[in-house]
C-alpha cells in the first residue's frame, strides 16, 4: 500500500510555494519522498522557505519565477534543464486575490489576476509537458481550483473567472496529454485558514457565515489539503484524469 503513495525519486515543482498553501504542498510532497523545487516571486521569502525545508532534511531547490511572465517561465525551465532537473509533478499554486465590484474594476487588475492564475497555469504546464512528452515519461499536474470554480460570489469576478477557466484547462490537459500517461487533475480548496483569507477570518459576520454554511462548521486547515496533493501526485491516481477534488468540508454538497 505504501508504494502507491511513495514519491521517492520523483521531482515536484510547486509554484507560489514560499509560504501559505504552496509551502504546505511542498512540505507534504517532500515528506512523501519527493525532491521539491520551490518557486516564488520574492527571493528573500523563497530562500527562507528553501532553508526551512532543508533544515528538515529534505532535498529542495528554489527558483525565482513570476508565472505571469512567459520569459521567466521559459528561462526557469531552461535553468532546470541545465541543472539536469527533470520535473515529474507540477502543482500550479501561484495566485493572488483582488476584491472589487465589477463596475469599479480596471482592466489592469482583471488582467493581472487572469495572468497569474489561468495563463500562468497554462504556461508552466506547457513547458513541463513538452519535456515529459519528449523524454517519454509519465507526469502529474495538479492545478488549484476553488469553490468559485463552481459558485460565484460578489466582488471577486476575475478570480472566479480564472478559477472556472482552470477547471476547464485541467480537462483540456487531460484530453491532450492522457495518451502520454500524463494525468492532470485539480484540487478545489474550501475556506482555508491562510494569510490570503486573514481579513475574512477576522470579519465576524463572514466568519460566522462560513461556519454556519458548512457541514463541518469550521474553516479548513492547510495541512488538510496535503493528503489530496500526495494522492494526485502518486501512482494511486494513475487512472484519474481531468477531475477536480473539492476539499471543502462538504460546503458545495449543501448549496
Amino acid at each position: 500500500m505504501n508504494k502507491l503513495f511513495d514519491l521517492t525519486g520523483k521531482t515536484a515543482l510547486i509554484t507560489g510555494s514560499s509560504r501559505g498553501l504552496g509551502f504546505s504542498y511542498a512540505e507534504g510532497l517532500a515528506s512523501a519522498g519527493a525532491n521539491v523545487v520551490l518557486s516564488a516571486v520574492h527571493k528573500k521569502t523563497l530562500d527562507a522557505a528553501v532553508t526551512k525545508l532543508k533544515n528538515q532534511g529534505y532535498h529542495v531547490t528554489g527558483y525565482v519565477m513570476d508565472v505571469s511572465k512567459e520569459e521567466q517561465i521559459i528561462d526557469t525551465f531552461n535553468q532546470l534543464d541545465k541543472a539536469g532537473i527533470q520535473i515529474d509533478i507540477v502543482i500550479n499554486n501561484a495566485g493572488i486575490q483582488h476584491r472589487q465590484p465589477m463596475v469599479e474594476l480596471e482592466l489592469k487588475d482583471w488582467q493581472r489576476v487572469m495572468d497569474i492564475h489561468l495563463t500562468g497555469t497554462f504556461l508552466v504546464s506547457r513547458e513541463a509537458a513538452k519535456r515529459m512528452i519528449k523524454r517519454h515519461s509519465s507526469g502529474k499536474f495538479i492545478n488549484i481550483c476553488s469553490l468559485t470554480s463552481e459558485q460565484a460570489r460578489p466582488t471577486v469576478a476575475p478570480y472566479t473567472a480564472a478559477k472556472g477557466g482552470i477547471k476547464m484547462l485541467t480537462r483540456s490537459m487531460a484530453a491532450e496529454w492522457g495518451q502520454y500517461n500524463i494525468q492532470a487533475n485539480a484540487i478545489g480548496p474550501g475556506y482555508i485558514l491562510t494569510d490570503m483569507n486573514e481579513a475574512l477570518v477576522n470579519d465576524k459576520a463572514f466568519d460566522t457565515w462560513v461556519k454556519n454554511s458548512n457541514p463541518a462548521k469550521r474553516w479548513g486547515k492547510p495541512e488538510e489539503l496535503i493528503g489530496t496533493a500526495i494522492f494526485l501526485s502518486s501512482a494511486a491516481s494513475d487512472y484519474i484524469n481531468g477531475q477536480v477534488i473539492y476539499v471543502d468540508g462538504g460546503w458545495l454538497a449543501v448549496l
